[in-house]
């Protein structure tokens, strides 16, 4: 069984060294799969070359250390957590630690993605490695400068002392230890004796955050640029006729008006010309494609879901077999909704197309895919290209896609000039990308008492679920096990979405298992706690999770939110959950008001092995379980002849600061290797919330979102 004790995690860790004309030493090293730290630092950067190294440290003769690292940040912490690894087998103070953002290198770097909550996963061993390899050749030219063995010498906060007593600062032996060979196979901290894992760190970027320091993609400014607002097809499956642009460019600081593919970009001097010229264009559309509804999503889905043109995932048994022989079939269909991304910052980024290269700067969790796909649509090498990436505000899946980036670099090589696109909030919602419509149908049998067979059928728009989701829980669970998805293509654009699929899914499992429960007439814990018992010792290499670690988030969670000791008023409902390397059990409490559910509190255990950062690590917690709140109890976006009925949050509800519970986190102490946080404490809590909602009204809600299925209507505001 595949568990995050026995994950293998590559040792290549490419290390080289190099003098500065300056004095201090470069260590460079491999951040492959997804590191992404940075912070602004006190050192001149024209003295380093960036194509020399994958990424790198750097050493001052005055013991400062600078990490450069090349992955972006959105928001997920590792701009803090990622430099600690390093940090912590260096041995320096964290005081002395500055982190720098790299641009785009597909030469050196083999990763440049943030996504799949896996910085942490994939970058543990390697970073360490990286950072011990930098204090071992620091012993080394001190031992060397004393005369002693190396063994004899120990570091602590940059400081070597040897056996006398003898202390000799790192920047007094930086020089020496550039010319050194590399050493290979060295030791690495035993967690015992770690200083700066898993102490609560501040985000390096805090203070430039709150004081509204230029960081992120729409701060970013150039000499001579101008800004782009586009128009956009008003409804998905139509196409650009023609157009007037007078009236936009009498607007005053408007530049010019271009089409491009199938739509208009008006430039201008600032982004209020821009938006305001966007305004008073006048063009003609054509529907070329099926003009699609809410209520056609619905009949295809529920279509598909009734038919038989399913792909089988996953199929152990015989669940219709099971099914023949049951004493009891418990079957339930879930239905969720269209959602956008709503990044606090909307969608933006800058190009300057010339003759001689194509410079691209924004926010984009995927650099080199956007460069390479910018360099072919333009007929041009990638070599040609440079990216630089800004801290973004928010991505959870949306800024996976560089179709803004392709705007910005079609209208710059347009116009020859260097030019930011910049979208309205409306000109994000309306233009996609979004988590798309999915409804799920899960049956199960029982027989003398036993549950026997579990059938999960899946109907999405445009995408299935990935993989590796039909081995998460019950998976390995029961003898006779089947998933099966279909789709309908549509022209509405979809695509990740935090936690992608197991955000809905893992909703609806949690609330089918609690009726399951109830039907079994069998304890809601006991039930969960017993399937995984069958599970250990499994030697089904397919299985995702762990069932001990599971049963351990569990046990957790029931003892710290007093499960089924709640004071009067308060209702209670249960959810675990297995994704993205996570275990995660959660606890909802609500109580009513007026005879509407508010969320009280969410009591969350967590097993992500080592917690690198805990205040970053409860600040990723409590941002998924909020965000999964929020979306489970009000988000949806319908469509009406293909074009999206909410375009602003004065339509469209989101969780509002009143709506927010306490959220109460704890986690499983292990010394396995960390596994990510960005998006696992998501998906279980939409479950908790449904099934609490049901210990306190009896009804049973198995379609987001809620509000919709409590016959009331809150008021957006």
């Amino acid at each position: 069984m595949k568990t995050q004790d026995t994950l293998q995690f590559s040792r290549r860790s490419f290390l080289r060294t190099s003098a500065l004309a300056g004095g201090g030493m470069i260590i460079g090293f491999n951040l492959f799969n997804a590191c992404k730290p940075d912070v602004e630092p006190s050192i001149d950067l024209s003295q380093l070359n960036y194509n020399d190294f994958n990424a790198f440290i750097k050493i001052s003769d005055e013991g400062k250390v600078t990490i450069f690292a090349p992955n972006p940040e959105i928001g997920q912490g590792v701009k803090t957590s990622m430099p600690m690894l390093i940090a912590e087998e260096l041995d320096v103070a964290w005081k002395d630690v500055h982190v720098v953002q790299g641009a785009l290198d597909t030469k050196n770097y083999t990763r440049q993605v943030a996504g799949g909550s896996q910085s942490l996963r994939q970058g543990w061993e390697p970073l360490r490695q990286t950072g011990a390899t930098a204090r071992q050749m620091l012993v080394n030219a001190a031992a060397a400068k004393w005369g002693v063995d190396a063994s004899e010498c120990n570091t602590k906060e940059g400081v070597i002392t040897n056996a006398n007593g003898d202390k000799l600062h790192y920047g007094e032996v930086v020089n020496e230890a550039a010319g050194l060979d590399v050493p290979e196979n060295v030791k690495l901290k035993d967690p015992s004796d770690f200083s700066i894992i898993g102490q609560d760190i501040s985000n390096v970027d805090i203070d430039e955050i709150v004081t509204g320091k230029p960081l992120f993609g729409f701060d970013y400014k150039r000499e001579g640029m101008v800004y782009a607002a586009v128009l956009r097809p008003p409804a998905f499956g139509q196409k650009l006729v023609e157009f007037n642009d007078k009236n936009a460019r009498a607007v005053n600081g408007v530049k010019d008006v271009v089409r491009f593919e199938d739509k208009i970009a008006v430039i201008a001097e600032n982004t209020w010309a821009a938006f305001k010229g966007k305004d008073a264009l006048k063009a003609t559309w054509t529907q070329d494609s099926e003009a699609e509804s809410t209520e056609f999503h619905d009949e295809k889905l529920m279509g598909l879901l009734d038919g038989n043109s399913f792909e089988t995932l996953r199929k152990d048994g015989d669940v219709q077999k099971a099914f023949a022989e049951a004493d009891k079939v418990l079957e339930r269909t879930y239905e969720s909704p269209f959602l956008p991304h709503n990044c606090m910052e909307p969608m933006n980024f800058f190009a300057h197309v010339t003759e001689e290269k194509i410079d691209l700067v924004g926010p984009i969790q995927t650099p080199a895919g956007t460069a390479m796909g910018i360099a072919r649509k333009l007929g041009r090498d990638v070599s040609e290209v440079s990216l630089e990436m800004t801290r973004m505000g928010g991505g959870f899946g949306r800024r996976l896609y560089g179709d803004f980036a392709f705007e910005a670099a079609d209208i710059s090589n347009l116009t020859k000039l260097p030019v930011q696109v910049v979208f309205s909030r409306d000109d994000d919602m309306a233009a996609g990308i979004y988590r798309p419509a999915i409804k799920y149908r899960i049956a199960a049998s029982i027989k003398d008492g036993k549950l026997t067979g579990y059938h999960l059928k899946e109907a999405a728009i445009n995408s299935n679920m990935y993989g590796l989701i039909p081995n998460f829980f019950p998976a390995g669970a029961l003898e006779n096990y089947q998933v099966d998805v279909a789709n309908y293509r549509s022209n509405i654009t979809t695509g990740a979405w935090r936690a992608p699929y197991t955000n809905f899914l893992a909703s609806c499992e949690n609330s089918f298992f609690d009726e399951l429960a109830e039907l079994m007439e069998v304890d809601r814990i006991k039930l969960h706690l017993d399937l995984l018992e069958k599970v250990k010792g499994t030697t089904d290499e397919r299985i995702q999770y762990s069932a001990e670690r599971l049963q351990d988030v569990i046990k957790l969670a029931v003892e710290k939110s007093n499960w089924g000791k709640a004071k009067d008023g308060v209702h209670q409902g249960f959810s675990v959950y297995y994704c993205h390397n996570t275990h995660v059990a959660e606890v909802a409490d609500i109580i009513m008001d007026n005879d509407f559910p508010i969320v009280k509190k969410v009591t969350v255990a967590v097993d992500c092995g080592i917690v690198v950062n805990p205040l970053g690590a409860k600040n990723q917690i409590v941002g998924g379980v909020i965000d999964g709140i929020g979306h489970a109890m009000y988000g949806e976006l319908t469509f009406s002849d293909g074009e999206p009925q909410s375009t602003n949050f004065n339509t469209y509800q989101l969780i509002r600061m009143n709506q927010t519970p306490e959220v109460d986190v704890h986690f499983v102490k292990n010394n396995i290797a960390p596994t990510g946080l960005g998006e696992p404490t998501l998906p279980p809590v939409g479950g908790a919330v449904a099934n609490a909602i049901y210990s306190a009204t009896g009804k049973r809600i198995r379609k987001q979102p809620f509000i919709n299925n409590l016959n009331l209507k809150e008021v957006i505001g």
